[in-house]
């Protein structure tokens, strides 16, 4: 029985070409108590009439559109404020989930009682097409093990509300998520890896994950301002996480 309610938690921005097949993947779910929570950053495009029309002929679909662009974890957190969901999944306006994504990783958190879990998943270019990579997860990652290895995808996070509570994200333009990630794991939660291929994330060109050197200095500032490591420890992981970006190219 589908007992559990999920929240979607989308931002959005100038993703016109992308956002319609990101929320027909979440409207083809077999798992259906969802509701999915779009808030959009002051978009130019034409975003906003899409998700007007998808919203107004899908009730589980709730919108907030913002009048000043404020970033990604301004909308992350204005939609955490709204969601109802005992769990809370994640899934950028420009990114696809398989199927049975919400079924498959709801029944392992059920399964194992777990707080926060994460899934492997595959990699697109901007037209879709296959990149041939693929990220494959750990059964685990704690704290110290996230600072040396950013694996977990935003885009395959379900966490469990009613044990994790409704955290906000770290109020910075990029990172955010990672940022998140390691505020939860700091207060003594394991992240549980499943092993399956249930989303895909694609690389747009110019988005504020794409540009490598904007990457590694956006970890650097996680290390040294939002975790405050001293400047040898946060070497020390810095190093570790470049191998381990390294090995997932």
């Amino acid at each position: 029985m589908e007992t559990s309610l999920i929240s979607v938690i989308t931002p959005s921005f100038n993703s016109e070409r992308f956002i319609k097949e990101t929320i027909q993947s979440v409207k083809s779910q077999t798992y259906s108590n969802w509701e999915m929570i779009i808030v959009d950053d002051a978009s130019t495009d034409k975003t906003r009439e899409i998700i007007d029309e998808e919203s107004k002929s899908e009730k589980r679909i709730k919108v907030l559109y913002l009048e000043k662009n404020s970033g990604p974890a301004v909308c992350r957190n204005k939609a955490i404020d709204m969601a109802c969901g005992d769990y809370f999944a994640f899934l950028d306006s420009d990114d696809i989930w398989h199927p049975k994504k919400l079924e498959t990783q709801v029944k392992f958190m059920e399964r194992e009682e777990l707080a926060f879990s994460f899934t492997s998943y595959v990699i697109v270019n901007e037209d879709g097409s296959y990149t041939g990579k693929s990220v494959k997860v750990p059964r685990t990652i704690t704290y110290n093990k996230l600072l040396k290895n950013t694996i977990i995808g935003c885009l395959t996070v379900m966490l469990d509300v009613r044990k994790i509570g409704k955290l906000h994200m770290p109020n910075i333009r990029a990172g955010q998520d990672t940022a998140y990630w390691l505020k939860i794991l700091k207060k003594g939660y394991t992240a549980y890896g499943l092993n399956e291929q249930l989303s895909t994330y694609r690389k747009v060109n110019n988005s504020v994950s794409s540009n490598k050197l904007k990457a590694l200095r956006r970890t650097w500032v996680i290390y040294r301002r939002v975790e405050q490591l001293s400047f040898l420890k946060a070497t020390w992981c810095f190093g570790n996480y470049l191998i381990n970006a390294a090995k997932k190219r």
